[in-house]
């Protein structure tokens, strides 16, 4: 091999073949001019198609590519090589450079044939087109669909909210009569202390005992007011501290009422209770539905039990993180359900009740509100053994804040010294503010709407107003927002037992507060002394 290529590269007997031309110099010349032209064009086509490769990476046969500038390339040498043998008999060289673009002319042919199929294949300009068009027509009936879809979600927003005032009102329908009664109940104490004391004027101790005894059945009146509130308004959730077990104990009166003489109620409430962030109402709302729904399961009567204690989930479990956790669970000894019931008990809209005596939103419910406590709700249950539903609260190290009552016969010192505007259209109510604010040594002004509170002279503006929410004419709220106009540094309390959350918030900050009726002295005075102190900045 090495011979014949010694051999072939010999020149020492061949003559350049341009001696022939050299009488003909106008021919001889036209060969090079023309081979060189060749030849240099021949050598930019490779690097044009270099140039296109680096700009466009993305072509899938880029190597077809190489293997034709290869070919260019060794035509182009072939020409040059035309010129060189013009003057040097190097024929040998010359047939080595034809030798390689034979090679490079037979590959590149081999793969332009197979590369037809693929190129073949491309998509043409037109279908491109036709593509992206059908790609755009496909993007605009998603976005329609997205659109459709939210509107259908925000339609059903609105039915569950719905659905769900609905089943708050017909809690509220179930539970008339026995608060009917407890009401009377209570209007009773309160009506016959007071008349009591009237009539016993004379004797201070019997007076006080008579009073304390009037001032529990009001408190008694209060917190069942606030429980009916929390089913019957809507409202935004306000989160605090709050003690589970406290929170059960309080809600005893109100579970009796509503499953009736035929079912056991019973309490087991954990003593190693830690406080919860939660929001109070809604957490009244889920108890009671749990209850009302251990009721429905127990046609025939039973026994309920609400139960409290702490647990500690060790390792991270599916939507529940390690951590300490007050568990609230109420179990019942009725009919159960099928773990097909279970799968699905905590679906909106989901009922096994007959129509007419369930919406299905009553455990919804009670998942969202465990949902949004940073915990989780479930169930345990067996057909015929009854069923357990569980809430995972997770625990908070922030410690409660407990108000401290006065004791019998305490009296109410005097708070940080002030003017108050006392602004209540309820002579009885304003009256009663008024004197228990002179006994605490505040310079009160009082008025009984929102328009003769604005008339006040600017010269000794008050340093707090205290103002009831629902008034004739101008509610709390703009009124708030009128003394703010003139008073801008002004502190704003109002006193209310029923209000328009929303109102409120857009007049809350660093310089408005809430006390909600009804009230005990020591109440308002903690109610003023936290209004009239410094903000912290």
């Amino acid at each position: 091999m090495f011979g014949y290529i010694s051999r072939l590269l010999d020149s020492r007997s061949l003559s350049p073949h341009g001696f022939c031309l050299l009488w003909r110099p106008e021919l001889l010349w036209t060969h090079v001019i023309s081979d060189a032209f060749i030849f240099l064009a021949y050598m930019t086509i490779p690097a044009a198609l270099a140039v296109i490769i680096r700009k466009r990476n993305d072509i899938p046969f880029s190597w077809v590519i190489w293997c034709f500038a290869l070919f260019i390339t060794a035509c182009g040498f072939t020409h040059f090589m035309s010129i060189w043998t013009l003057w040097n008999a190097d024929y040998g060289v010359e047939a080595l450079v034809k030798v390689v673009t034979a090679l490079a002319s037979v590959a590149t042919a081999l793969a332009l044939w197979w590369l037809i199929p693929v190129a073949v294949a491309i998509p043409s300009p037109a279908r491109l087109r036709q593509v992206n068009q059908e790609l755009e027509r496909r993007i605009q009936e998603r976005d329609e669909a997205i659109a459709a879809l939210q509107r259908e979600t925000a339609e059903r927003q609105k039915a569950e909210a719905a659905l769900a005032q609905a089943q708050k009102m017909d809690a509220l329908g179930q539970l008339t009569g026995g608060i009917a009664h407890d009401f009377n109940n209570l209007l009773q104490a309160i009506h016959g202390s007071l008349d009591l004391i009237r009539r016993r004027s004379e004797d201070p101790a019997r007076v006080r005992q008579l009073a304390e005894g009037g001032i529990d059945a009001a408190e008694r009146g209060a917190r069942l007011t606030g429980q009916l509130l929390a089913f019957s308004r809507t409202k935004q959730l306000k989160l605090d501290t709050l003690m589970v077990s406290d929170l059960a104990a309080e809600m005893r009166e109100l579970f009796t009422r509503a499953i009736g003489a035929d079912i056991d109620l019973r309490f087991d409430l954990a003593r190693d209770e830690a406080p919860v962030m939660t929001d109070r109402n809604q957490a009244e709302l889920a108890l009671l539905n749990l209850v009302i729904n251990a009721r429905d399961a127990m046609p025939g009567g039973g026994r309920v039990v609400v139960k409290t204690e702490r647990v500690t989930v060790e390792a991270a479990e599916p939507d529940l993180a390690p951590g300490d956790y007050m568990k609230l669970s109420v179990i019942d000894s009725g009919v159960g359900m099928a773990p097909e019931v279970v799968a699905r008990a905590f679906d909106p809209f989901f009922t096994t009740k007959p129509v007419g005596q369930g919406t299905g939103l009553g455990l919804s419910q009670v998942y969202g509100f465990a949902r949004h406590t940073g915990g989780i709700a479930r169930i345990a249950s067996t057909p015929g053994t009854g069923s357990i539903v569980s809430i995972l609260i997770p625990i908070v190290t922030s410690p409660v804040r407990r108000a401290a009552p006065l004791k019998a016969g305490q009296p109410v010192s005097a708070v940080a010294a002030g003017r108050v505007l006392v602004v209540d259209d309820d002579d009885s109510v304003r009256g009663v503010a008024v004197e228990a604010l002179r006994s605490m040594g505040v310079d009160v002004l009082e008025a009984s709407s929102g328009a003769q509170a604005l008339g006040f002279d600017d010269s000794e503006p008050p340093d707090l107003a205290l103002l009831d929410f629902a008034m004739p004419g101008m509610n709390g709220a703009d009124l708030a927002r009128r003394l703010r106009e003139r008073w801008p540094e002004l502190k704003i309390l109002f006193v209310t037992g029923y209000a328009d959350m929303q109102q409120l918030d857009g007049n809350l900050g660093p310089q408005a507060h809430i006390l909600r009726k009804p009230y005990r002295f020591e109440d308002l005075q903690a109610a003023l002394t936290e209004a009239l102190a410094p903000v912290q900045i």
